[in-house]
């Protein structure tokens, strides 16, 4: 147990996707102009997430890494194959997460816009699947350590949006007007998380 909350707690804070492996910047940056449209984006990020470690682990373990298929009378290894299976599972996992929103909340669907089909191509997702895969974990650490990246995602994101929110009442100097104080914004933030390398 204290195995897993040092994986949760190291994958959220320590080694957030964002500010300090640097995945995942195009929804990070693109999505983060309200807090509740970043809520909607960490929300979807954490389903997609966490159900791409549960199933990537899976078939990695049981169809991949398993020795015991044999053509022409030779063990097989499929394990090269591990990225375009895992992109074809993530790419499945958000169309389901696209047909939900739509059908239930056309709103979000709507405010979340081109940057919902970017999770299939969102480095993030695949980043926490091949992760899992090259560290070894076994299903349940892969469970956790997809859940603890997403949930960092959406702490980077809805802190991000927030910042963004009150920057748009502030008199900033015409040349770091949009993305420049946005990306300025990122590294400040990125620095503060650098402060969390000591706690595990």
């Amino acid at each position: 147990m204290k195995e897993l909350l040092l994986v949760a707690i190291g994958s959220a804070l320590v080694n957030n996707v964002v500010l300090s492996q640097f995945l995942g910047l195009c929804p990070f940056l693109g999505v983060s102009k309200k807090v509740e449209t970043s809520a909607g984006m960490g929300a979807a990020v954490i389903f997609v997430i966490t159900i791409a470690s549960f199933v990537t682990s899976v078939i990695y373990k049981f169809i991949l890494a398993n020795e015991h298929f044999i053509i022409n009378g030779k063990p097989v290894d499929l394990a090269f194959l591990q990225t375009i299976v895992f992109i074809l599972v993530i790419a499945a996992l958000v169309q389901f997460v696209e047909m939900f929103l739509k059908k239930s909340m056309p709103s979000l669907y709507e405010a979340l816009g081109v940057y919902l089909p970017l999770i299939t191509t969102n480095c993030a997702v695949l980043g926490v699947a091949l992760t899992n895969v090259q560290k070894g974990y076994d299903i349940l650490t892969s469970v956790v350590n997809g859940v603890g990246i997403s949930v960092g995602f959406t702490i980077a994101i809805i802190m991000l949006a927030g910042i963004r929110e009150k920057i748009e009442h502030n008199d900033v100097p015409y040349s770091f007007q949009g993305s420049p104080i946005v990306l300025i914004t990122s590294g400040l933030m990125a620095i503060a998380f650098f402060g969390f390398s000591g706690l595990i």
